[in-house]
């Protein structure tokens, strides 16, 4: 028998098994109403008439709702809500500019757009053929219907989620049903999740649809705690208020909280429970031994990309290294880690890291000689550089496209390169990502001006962030009379690298 995979699966099982429990602690500081505490079955319910309004309005299956939104149970029962009964859910960083917000709108081809209240405003002139704000559950939900049903394709989109490459536009990366539920389930396995666990969203729900955490975390009935901004100190305190057990972290949010932990008043709460499940890039070793001794959390180390829903590798403490001195512990779990259950990986004769897995995405929305070349021979080209060791782990060591990843984030180097070489004053430009201890890496650019320009660098970063999402602009800009290029006139960005990575073992952080 071979019944296909749905995202439904997860809430189904929720629902079934946990009725009562409480599902989701939603975020009681919010522009939209909040929605309280929510029982599982209660989100179900919300899931069924989100699907019901949809019916409604004629969105049909395979249609495409996009939601623009910080954190927020809304936006976790869009999971289901809208997947579940096979529209395609087109989750948006809400980060980004009006401009790329619409762009990516359009390029979805989205009927139905839903946009944080906090945004309605900066993105009024956005379009879309049927157009909502959070917390107008009016518009969200027709309560009381019985949705259409939807017959599961395990091999259908379920996510289009856009993701910065190496283009200046982003790319759709086509997340099928059979995606999702793979990487969700062997993340929950790898990360040893039980329903005793109580999970919060530190991580933004729209980042690889908050790792897959929304769907693995449901169908064991964990109760999701929504943060709708990350804080330090607000995460120590719902850990202490909740019980909190689980999150997951770009490590410039590991360091809020070990910031936060120095004028904590009293006990760290979850010490010897809570485990912090980390990726974007490894931080630092000390900060690793930090987390241990300070917080008293267990670190994860996981690498993968938005291409594989995301999980590729897993580092988790191993019983061989329990006897080992802290910093020899860390040096180890900094490593990408392990290829996950059901994923091969290899590094190829240009030292890029391939992977093989039922993770990897079916292709990139409308862009079929981009999804041959990230998938050719059957392999996903990652575009990074990398070794594996005599353990079988893999360490990244150098990211072979122009993406630079700051606070978790991804950045195309071009697109950026882009925004500033339209400024007039601006005759070449080179966009590197340098090392930077509270966000892994920054943005800067190294810039020739035109003749006679007095362009300054405020100026510069100013015009930037009036063009795109503020955390793509560059935190630095070093004026040159010129850049060095090859004899064909190219540009040889791990050389211009080469002097602020100096004396690192890895041209990434």
């Amino acid at each position: 028998m071979i019944v296909p995979f749905s995202v439904s699966d997860f809430l189904d099982r929720a629902v079934a098994a946990y009725p009562e429990r409480i599902g989701v602690y939603d975020e009681p500081n919010q522009p939209a109403p909040s929605l309280g505490d929510l029982s599982y079955g209660e989100l179900g319910a919300r899931a069924k008439s989100m699907a019901a309004k949809h019916d409604a309005l004629g969105i049909e299956a395979g249609d495409r709702v996009a939601f623009v939104s910080h954190n927020s149970a809304r936006l976790l029962t869009a999971f289901f809500g809208v997947s579940g009964y096979g529209r395609v859910l087109v989750p948006v960083n809400f980060r980004l500019s009006a401009e790329e917000i619409a762009y990516i709108v359009e390029h979805s081809g989205a009927r139905v757009l839903y946009v944080d209240p906090e945004l309605e405003g900066a993105l009024s002139e956005v379009k879309c053929e049927f157009k909502f704000v959070l917390g107008q559950d009016e518009d969200l939900c027709l309560p009381g219907v019985e949705p259409r049903p939807w017959r599961h394709d395990e091999n259908a989109t379920a996510t289009i989620n856009y993701t910065s490459g190496t283009t200046a536009r982003p790319k759709g990366v086509q997340l099928t049903h059979r995606n999702l539920w793979t990487n969700a389930v062997t993340f929950a396995l790898h990360a040893g999740v039980t329903d005793r666990d109580v999970y919060l969203h530190t991580l933004p729900q729209f980042h690889v649809n908050g790792w897959g955490m929304p769907f693995a975390m449901t169908g064991l009935g964990v109760p999701h705690v929504i943060l709708r901004k990350v804080d330090g100190a607000e995460i120590l305190r719902r850990v202490e208020k909740h019980g909190v057990t689980v999150m997951c972290a770009a490590p410039a949010v590991v360091n809020a909280v070990l910031e936060a932990a120095r004028t904590w008043d009293g006990p760290i709460p979850g010490r010897d429970r809570v485990r912090i499940i980390v990726a974007g890039a490894p931080p630092p070793t000390k900060t690793v031994v930090r987390v241990g001794e300070e917080l008293g959390w267990e670190f994860m180390q996981i690498y993968g990309m938005t291409e594989a829903s995301p999980l590729l590798t897993v580092n988790r403490l191993r019983q061989e290294w329990d006897d080992l001195p802290a910093e020899d512990r860390a040096a180890k779990l900094v490593r990408a880690g392990a290829p996950a259950l059901g994923t091969a990986v290899r590094i190829d004769s240009s030292g890029e890291v391939l992977a093989r897995s039922n993770v990897v995405l079916d292709g990139y929305w409308e862009q079929p000689e981009e999804s041959a070349k990230t998938l050719a021979g059957e392999w996903l080209h990652t575009g990074d550089g990398g070794t594996i060791d005599d353990e079988g782990y893999l360490t990244i060591s150098d990211r072979k496209k122009d993406v630079i990843i700051t606070g978790g984030e991804n950045v195309s180097s071009i697109e950026v390169e882009d925004v500033i070489f339209s400024h007039p004053d601006v005759a070449e430009v080179a966009v590197i990502g340098v090392p930077d201890e509270k966000w892994g890496e920054t943005i800067k650019a190294l810039v020739v001006r035109v003749p006679r320009s007095t362009l300054t660098e405020a100026e510069l970063v100013a015009y930037c962030k009036s063009k795109v999402a503020g955390y793509k602009a560059p935190t630095s800009v070093e004026f040159r009379d010129a850049l060095a290029r090859t004899a064909t006139g190219k540009l040889q960005k791990f050389k211009l690298r080469e002097q602020y990575w100096a004396g690192r073992d890895r041209q990434v952080n």
